[in-house]
């Protein structure tokens, strides 16, 4: 799954590209590194904000970037990046992981809601809306009818609309959580899929 190294020079033209939010920043390099100090580079490790796949970003010198900055995996404060697997981050990276996904769906609202607005089945007995948290056959079909009625603009009008659905933001978190923290699992809905 992890690419070569891409180095965000190659790109030239001036696109910052895809877009990280920073879990962590070690602006001394690696622990691992075993190359002196002044041949490491600062790293980071970020999550992106598209398909929620995990990165390691070499920094460059000048760069001054801090854990929940935005970056442009082209832009110039990155000098190359790969992507990695959730066992490749640091601990403080894999904490901040579901505060970085809160703010995506906070910044994104309109993107999540019309998950609820357009999932569709994956098998004939299986439903894009049963892998979410805490959804069952019963909640599934009255959000199936209610969203007939009319697509869902927010996440709160999805909670006043479909009963017993009281957090639907949240049970998005979770499963865009679970799905980047499990490497193993059969249906993936937001990671790594190109929207």
């Amino acid at each position: 799954m992890s690419d070569p190294e891409t180095d965000a020079s190659e790109t030239g033209d001036g696109d910052p590209g895809p877009t990280v939010v920073l879990l962590d920043v070690l602006p001394n390099g690696r622990p691992d590194d075993d190359r002196p100090a002044h041949r490491k580079s600062p790293v980071a490790y970020g999550l992106g904000t598209d398909d929620f796949r995990l990165y390691e970003l070499a920094l460059s010198e000048s760069a001054d970037a801090s854990v929940s900055d935005r970056l442009g995996l082209d832009g110039p404060a990155v000098g190359r990046y790969r992507e990695v697997e959730f066992d490749d981050i640091t601990r403080n990276a894999a904490a901040e992981i579901e505060y970085a996904v809160d703010d995506v769906v906070d910044a994104e609202e309109r993107r999540f809601v019309d998950f609820y607005n357009d999932a569709g089945p994956i098998t004939l007995r299986l439903h894009r809306l049963n892998l979410l948290p805490g959804i069952g056959k019963k909640l599934r079909n009255n959000l199936l009818d209610e969203r007939k009625r009319g697509p869902f603009e927010t996440f709160e009008e999805v909670s006043e609309r479909v009963s017993g659905l009281h957090r639907p933001r949240e049970v998005i978190v979770e499963r865009i959580v679970e799905e980047i923290r499990e490497d193993d699992l059969k249906y993936r809905t937001f990671v790594g899929t190109e929207e």
